[in-house]
């Protein structure tokens, strides 16, 4: 989640030109930098998280959600970082997706696993989130697809949405209506990524073949 931010590739406009340290003959960054650190505690916090939310009382689920809006923010942060400071890695572009979506469908799936959360809408936003990063692995080569507006206002609604069922009190009707959002609006923009996958793979392949 998948979190607050896109990591390299979610839907938008077209590739991402590479970094400097990427151009010019610059040596590629080292694995071992903040943005992979962040990626790297946002994987260690999913199963405290689970943990937490498992524990039952308004109390480990108070905790639950503060851990949950943590590993969220990381995703802001490491995108960004990595960005800014020219520290998008390999490691990174695998990481940083398996990291968001580890959190998301861990989130989702103990959400459904104790009756809070319909199974299909797990099911759905899942399909959807495993199917992009098979996207991203298919195009990897062929460059980066840009974070559009729409996939991160699904990040947003999905953050919104899960935070919505762990914290404990809020209307039923709002943190349906949210998901709700949150479902269609992954639609899509998961559509959206698999139309503009597909062209940055031909564009780049008819650009080889030259």
């Amino acid at each position: 989640m998948t979190a607050l931010s896109q990591p390299a590739a979610e839907t938008g406009g077209g590739a991402r030109p590479a970094p400097p340290a990427a151009q010019g003959g610059i040596p590629q960054p080292g694995v071992m930098n903040v943005a992979n650190a962040l990626t790297m505690l946002r994987l260690v916090l999913v199963p405290v998280f689970v943990l937490l939310l498992l524990a039952g009382g308004t109390g480990w689920r108070i905790a639950a959600f503060a851990v949950f809006l943590i590993a969220s923010v990381t995703d802001l942060l490491d995108g960004r970082i990595a960005r800014q400071r020219g520290l998008i890695t390999d490691f990174g572009k695998i990481a940083d997706p398996i990291a968001d979506k580890a959190l998301t469908g861990a989130a989702l799936v103990t959400l459904s696993a104790q009756g809070a959360l319909a199974w299909w809408v797990t099911a759905v936003i899942l399909a959807r989130e495993v199917g992009v990063t098979g996207l991203r692995f298919w195009v990897i080569r062929h460059g980066v697809i840009a974070a559009s507006r729409g996939g991160k206002i699904k990040t947003l609604l999905q953050v919104l949405a899960i935070a919505l069922y762990v914290l404990p009190g809020p209307p039923g009707v709002v943190r349906t209506v949210v998901m709700g959002l949150a479902v269609v609006v992954t639609l899509v923009t998961g559509a959206d990524y698999a139309v503009r996958a597909v062209r940055l793979r031909r564009r780049s392949m008819s650009a080889a073949a030259r």
